[in-house]
């Protein structure tokens, strides 16, 4: 009987390696994806904040000369 319940018990210690394992993968995706979100979105937008002023002012100054 102990043998038995220690055989089971080493298959569980093995199979949870196992699922933290995938698990560290699947974070460490979502952790990624997340960073590339941020720069493929959110920084060009907050760029648009800073460039789309001067665009705008020079654009106007350009029409004010006509």
């Amino acid at each position: 009987m102990d043998e038995e319940i220690k055989k089971r018990l080493d298959l569980q210690d093995e199979l949870l390696k196992k699922i933290y394992i995938s698990a560290e993968k699947t974070r460490k995706y979502f952790l990624t994806t997340i960073i590339i979100t941020v720069v493929t979105l959110v920084l060009p937008l907050i760029a648009l904040i800073f460039i789309l002023p001067w665009f705008i002012n020079t654009y106007m100054s350009t029409l004010v000369g006509f």
